[in-house]
């Protein structure tokens, strides 16, 4: 709203001055410039691996530090991030009073390497592992289809902000503009967007999903959690 607002400011200028040829020459030169205006998207897979160097205890305190009661055999972790390029073509008005930008903007929407974690008290190839292992890979997959649903939402509000429009300021100002714009509305709402994966990860770790690892492969989890227990105790 405030880059429209500026926009309509100088406009006014210029009509009052008598300029409206030099300024609907200055318009159309900008709209016809802006039809390369607008925002591509990418998605970028950073890999995964499967890390069975932790134990229970120390996935317990990555995912709930602080708490006491229960525990976790396996977890995937990753951080979303968001990179944004900004380019564009900038027009100037016969007077230099005001200009326009039309914006290209890249963003590429991608995960940190995925660390998929099975305790090591588990060991490969059994059955405990194997329930464990396929748990995490839901984790793994909700991460990795989410991207593209994403990519489909902020795309769609991108363009109806930039696709084919140029953008006006004063001199000197329209870049700066539109780099507050995106650091302050597009960045914070793409992280948003990117960060809603969380729920689907906490609809994976139901109650009743925990309730049935702790009694699978005829309570192989619950006796080995218990005889590491009394071990340490």
């Amino acid at each position: 709203m405030r880059r429209v607002r500026i926009a309509a400011l100088g406009l006014a200028v210029l009509a009052c001055s008598g300029l409206v040829s030099a300024r609907t020459a200055f318009e159309a030169g900008c709209e016809d410039a802006a039809r390369d205006a607008g925002a591509t998207f990418s998605t970028r897979e950073s890999g995964w691996r499967v890390d069975n160097t932790l134990s229970y205890r120390d996935l317990t305190r990555m995912k709930r530090p602080g708490v006491r009661n229960g525990f976790v055999l396996g977890l995937t972790r990753t951080e979303s991030r968001v990179a944004i390029q900004i380019d564009g073509t900038l027009l100037a008005s016969p007077d230099g009073a005001l200009e326009c930008v039309m914006p290209r903007i890249a963003v590429t929407l991608y995960y940190q390497p995925i660390v998929v974690y099975v305790s090591r008290e588990f060991a490969p190839d059994s059955c405990a592992y194997d329930e464990i292992l396929a748990h995490e890979m839901r984790h793994l997959k909700s991460y990795l289809d989410y991207l593209p649903k994403v990519e489909v939402r902020v795309r769609d509000r991108l363009a109806g902000r930039f696709a084919g429009k140029p953008l006006y300021a004063r001199a000197g100002e329209s870049r700066m503009l539109l780099q507050r714009e995106i650091d302050r509305n597009w960045m914070p709402y793409i992280k948003a967007e990117m960060g809603r994966v969380e729920r689907l990860q906490a609809m994976i770790d139901s109650p009743r999903e925990y309730a049935r690892l702790s009694k699978v492969c005829q309570g192989e989890v619950q006796s080995l959690i218990g005889s590491t227990r009394r071990s340490r105790s």
